[in-house]
């Protein structure tokens, strides 16, 4: 089999990838537990991703497609790096940013105004360019007086409201995303995908985890069906949702 090779034209290549977690069954807690049953123990793995072979040229906006526990979204925390495959190789080409867990890398007792900063910097971004930046981020965020108060008292469409506006500010070569933006309300979620429009135009390189196939596929030019740890059918969006539904719909 030919291997996939990382190239100016390529943003993501995923080569091989296998992905399997440790499972451990009766597993003991206490000291007496451990010195009792230290021989029950019992060990197994499930294998998440099999042979996942992917290319994602820069440009591209992309749909990972399938049902819970298909294994798309491990995929795409593969691709960040959060965490690692078991074999194979993920190389990404450009500066990246990731929206995968509402609020991850907040600080609950921190302002959202100190938040944009915290979390900013782990983006890459210098603290002049996050003061550059941080009215056009508080005016995306519609947060108003809020972003001053403590983010552990926000509501998880205002959590959405501030990640979001952060990650599309810090001007990465790719976004990855995972089904944040079913969080909100309709008005927001309209604004974000004007957003990700843009952003698309802009050549900017997506790839999207989302049940929402009516968005995905005016939203993305292309979709990868994750079956059950495989790749099922990758393609032109509306193909790849139209098989998608015959099976799982």
């Amino acid at each position: 089999m030919k291997k996939n090779v990382i190239n100016d034209k390529t943003a993501i290549v995923v080569d091989n990838v296998y992905k399997r977690f440790k499972l451990v069954y009766d597993k003991p807690f206490t000291l007496k537990e451990r010195l009792v049953f230290w021989k029950n123990t019992k060990v197994g793995y499930h294998e998440v991703l099999k042979n996942i072979n992917l290319e994602i040229k820069k440009g591209e906006t992309v749909a990972l497609i399938g049902v819970n526990g298909s294994g798309k979204s491990t995929l795409l925390k593969l691709m960040t790096k959060i965490i690692y495959p078991t074999s194979g190789t993920i190389t990404t080409n450009g500066k990246l940013t990731s929206l995968l867990e509402l609020g991850a890398g907040f600080h609950p007792d921190f302002t959202g105004r100190e938040n944009i900063y915290f979390n900013a910097s782990i983006f890459g971004l210098t603290a002049q360019e996050i003061d550059n930046r941080i009215q056009s981020i508080i005016d995306f965020s519609e947060l108003g007086e809020f972003i001053e108060a403590p983010v552990r008292t926000y509501s998880s469409g205002m959590y959405m409201r501030l990640a979001f506006s952060v990650a599309i500010n810090v001007d990465a070569d790719i976004l990855l995303i995972d089904e944040i933006l079913a969080v909100g309300d309709q008005h927001f979620q309209e604004k974000c995908f004007d957003k990700l429009e843009e952003l698309k135009k802009s050549k900017k390189t997506i790839v999207i985890v989302s049940h929402s196939l009516d968005s995905i596929e005016k939203l993305c030019d292309r979709a990868v069906w994750v079956y059950e740890g495989e790749i099922r059918k990758d393609g032109k969006t509306k193909e790849v949702i139209d098989e998608y539904l015959k099976v799982c719909g």
